[in-house]
């Protein structure tokens, strides 16, 4: 190592108190003596962890830093540099937008490495920017070629061949089923699968754009790129899953629907289902798969954030024997997995239980559970006619769509059985409106209704790196505002006497770099009460319902969200975007 580079860095630790002089003395001899990176010796003796010397490496250096041990990386990216290059030079892509290309470095003072790296941009017209990585980083995500990169480019390779094959004299189109059937395209369509399940994807888009196929992956409600495919494959990777789904290959002019069963084979080895949707656009057609993991154990109701007056609420009407309990919100807020959690609390010897999903998300021993299928005229009205004649104690209907399942499902709580449903509304307070609009009178809501529950989903702060921050002054007005219409018990747990706090995620490996993992509930619970009732006799209106939930003490959405940032479960910023109207 240079000599003048060795002292420098002595220097430098000693001035950033991370060694004393005597130290700083010993590893400069032992660098001279064994040609190594003082760093090195550091990270070997075990001074401070790898990452924390690696960041000083990068402050020494003044190059910026990333930990890369749990990067997931796009396979695409990392074909911009050859496998062998990175092992050889220790160097490798980890991101890229547009023509600028970011490269993990073990060693950026490596002058053989700067000038392969720049050799490589100048071919291929890229600009470069460098990070620190440490040795254990590179090992992990040099692993992903064999997973991601040199795989899917074999695969990619071998498809190639086979169109060429089938373009000699034919038509390709003709014969993109057979393609889509055998092994490379499958291998694709099973890589972009397991790399989604492994990452807990929720939904997986499969995109036609005009010169590429777009993977995005939905991870904790916010969809990510993962992958960009050749576009001259977009035809058989949908056809293969549209064979997987037994959907109509030659349907491309409007949207289908199926659903399959996949095996993840290796660690995970379990089978997940997805539900898949198509949908023509102007570059072919456009595929969302949605992961239901049937094997997933079901939450209970506080780990969903289900806590004090509504979780009680909640409790008390669901050991009534009869009467309806609807949970409302927009379309993926966690409807079902709050009606399956409650389904866990019902679920037990001696009551019949049957369900109609659309589809079935989670298998529950014990319960009889059926999907729909509207395409045989099999829908949730006709089910629920079907469910009565079974002697149930317990119905779940997936969804009431319609004013005649809202009749049923109305009739067969007046008629001694416990249903529970999801309904679209915006809030807890607009079920009552929305049942009315369908038709179904005041008196026999008032009746058959027993709770409303709105929810939305909102992100969970990673543990791992949230810290606390200064609320401004306009958060704070937004806070101190709602918090006065809390009731005193319910925020019990705030500390408010020690000022309000907030946090925010600053982001890590553990969470990618996002500040978040996983989502967690807000909730609003509304009951049906004697002066509910009353109302329903009377003339109804949005405003005279609000006042009755404030009588009873509901906490709202928002009211909910606000506490839950106080603890320091999700950002403020997170609950306002929720609970926007």
């Amino acid at each position: 190592m240079n000599d003048e580079y060795l002292k420098k860095v002595c220097n430098y630790l000693v001035s950033s108190n991370t060694v004393d002089q005597k130290l700083a003395d010993e590893l400069y001899d032992e660098a001279v003596k064994n040609d190594s990176d003082i760093f090195d010796i550091l990270i070997k003796r075990k001074i401070d962890s790898e990452e924390n010397i690696t960041k000083l490496k990068a402050n020494f250096l003044n190059v910026h830093y990333i930990n890369l041990k749990d990067e997931m990386i796009d396979g695409m990216v990392l074909k911009e540099v050859s496998e062998k290059a990175a092992l050889f030079y220790k160097f490798i892509p980890f991101e890229k937008q547009g023509n600028l290309m970011k490269i993990g470095m073990v060693d950026p003072v490596n002058i053989d490495a700067l000038d392969a790296l720049k050799f490589i941009s100048v071919k291929r017209n890229l600009k470069t920017s460098v990070f620190v990585i440490s040795k254990s980083s590179f090992n992990t995500v040099v692993k992903q070629y064999r997973k991601f990169g040199d795989e899917l480019e074999s695969v990619l390779k071998n498809v190639d061949q086979q169109i060429e094959k089938k373009d000699q004299g034919k038509n390709v189109k003709k014969d993109i089923d057979k393609i889509s059937e055998e092994a490379p395209v499958t291998k694709i369509v099973d890589i972009i699968i397991t790399h989604a399940v492994e990452g807990k994807a929720s939904d997986i888009h499969v995109e036609p754009n005009e010169n590429s196929l777009v993977i995005r992956y939905r991870l904790d409600g916010i969809l990510h790129n993962s992958l960009i495919l050749p576009k001259k494959i977009s035809s058989a990777v949908i056809s293969r899953i549209k064979i997987l789904s037994n959907l109509k290959i030659d349907e491309t002019r409007k949207p289908q629907d199926g659903r399959f069963r996949f095996n993840i084979s290796g660690s995970l080895d379990r089978n997940v289902d997805l539900r898949i949707s198509t949908f023509p656009t102007v570059n072919g057609e456009k595929i969302v798969m949605r992961i239901l993991d049937t094997s997933s154990e079901i939450n209970d109701l506080e780990s969903l954030g289900i806590w004090k007056r509504g979780l009680r609420i909640i409790n008390e009407n669901i050991a009534k024997p009869f009467g309806i309990i609807l949970v409302t919100g927009p379309t993926g807020s966690g409807k079902s997995t709050t009606l399956y959690a409650i389904l866990k609390l019902l679920n037990k010897e001696g009551v019949n239980i049957v369900t109609l999903e659309d589809p079935v998300e989670y298998f529950m021993k014990g319960v009889n559970q059926s999907q729909i299928k509207a395409e045989i005229g099999y829908t949730f009205s006709s089910g629920l006619r079907s469910i009565l004649r079974q002697d149930p104690d317990i119905i779940m209907v997936g969804e009431i769509r319609d004013k005649e399942t809202a009749e049923l499902a109305t009739h067969a709580a007046l008629t001694g059985h416990l249903v529970l449903s999801t309904l679209h509304t915006n809030n807890a307070v607009g079920v009552i409106p929305r049942m009315i609009d369908m038709g179904i009178e005041p008196f026999l809501i008032a009746s058959a209704l027993n709770v409303t529950v709105g929810q939305r989903l909102v992100r969970k702060l990673c543990s791992h790196c949230k810290e606390e921050i200064v609320p401004t002054a306009a958060m704070l007005d937004i806070i101190e505002e709602e918090l006065k219409n809390i009731p005193e018990d319910q925020k019990q747990d705030l500390n408010l006497e020690k000022g309000i706090k907030l946090f925010q995620g600053k982001g890590c490996s553990e969470c990618k770099k996002t500040g978040t993992s996983g989502r967690i509930g807000i909730y609003e619970v509304l009951s049906m009460t004697p002066e509910l009732e009353l109302i329903m006799s009377s003339k109804i209106t949005d405003s005279e319902i609000l006042k009755e939930a404030k009588r009873q003490g509901m906490i709202t959405m928002k009211q909910d969200g606000i506490m839950k940032a106080i603890l320091g479960f999700t950002s403020f910023e997170e609950v306002l975007k929720a609970t926007e109207d």
